[in-house]
């Protein structure tokens, strides 16, 4: 079902070459990165069977994917790695994408080559540039995204501090994303309103030392209320800190074809 009902719309776009970024982990649909593979062959065979271009990026989303959970937050983050200067996971997949993309498109070199131009656009401008154009055409106001100070902020920002040192063992990005929605920055029925100033700024992620006292993160709320709530799930539910630090995490696990 997920399958025929992503790649139903995919193919009714008209693309003739499509990359998939297929998210594995807690923070995902698929838990495990089995069940994930099995859903990326899936949909690839769809679009290939289709007469498409295909390849399906497996990767990581145990924790969220860069710094910010919110949606004016991952805005100023977006604008960030498309300047070259962004959270390098984030940038990592980025790239990625944008090298599968390249490679589909016809475009000659290895992955690593084509990865690396990529990167190259984003620290020449030319990505940025590209944004900026497609804001325009679409009637948005580029003035927010040019100063992002004029972004929507919240009237609170304060941390949650670590209860212990160690090192970040576990940052769920499922308990992160229901965090944010609570805060207002999601939906829980059809006719809630967004805001979009509020969510978690994390400034410890897996593998990171930290020390009691320490943020672990900035929580961007709308009132005192659920600022206290936000905090409390996340120290409870989110973060877990150990003694010793954990294996070294893996973002893209495989790429199917």
């Amino acid at each position: 079902l997920i399958a025929s009902s992503i790649m139903s719309k995919k193919l009714a776009s008209g693309a003739d070459a499509i990359v998939l970024d297929v998210k594995v982990g807690q923070g995902a649909f698929m838990h495990d990165l089995e069940e994930a593979s099995h859903l990326a062959q899936l949909m690839v065979g769809i679009g290939r069977n289709a007469g498409r271009r295909m390849a399906a990026v497996i990767s990581a989303m145990d924790q969220p994917l860069g710094r910010t959970v919110g949606n004016a937050l991952e805005l100023k983050e977006a604008i960030d790695v498309l300047h070259g200067h962004g959270p390098e996971d984030f940038t990592q997949l980025v790239v990625t994408l944008a090298g599968e993309m390249l490679r589909l498109g016809g475009r000659p070199g290895t992955r690593e080559e084509l990865q690396a131009l990529a990167r190259v656009q984003l620290l020449n401008g030319q990505a940025w540039n590209k944004f900026h154009q497609l804001i325009a055409a679409q009637g948005g106001d580029v003035a927010m995204i040019d100063d992002p100070a004029l972004l929507p902020a919240a009237p609170i920002v304060e941390p949650a501090l670590a209860p212990g040192s160690g090192w970040v063992a576990e940052l769920r990005a499922d308990q992160v994303g229901l965090v944010a929605v609570a805060l207002g920055g999601g939906r829980q029925k059809k006719d809630d309103r967004i805001d979009h100033a509020v969510g978690v700024v994390l400034e410890a992620k897996i593998g990171d030392a930290v020390e009691a006292g320490q943020p672990l993160c900035w929580i961007h709320a709308p009132d005192e209320k659920r600022l206290a709530e936000a905090r409390r799930r996340l120290l409870l539910s989110a973060y877990c800190i150990s003694e010793s630090p954990p294996a070294p995490q893996v973002l893209i696990h495989k790429i199917i074809e």
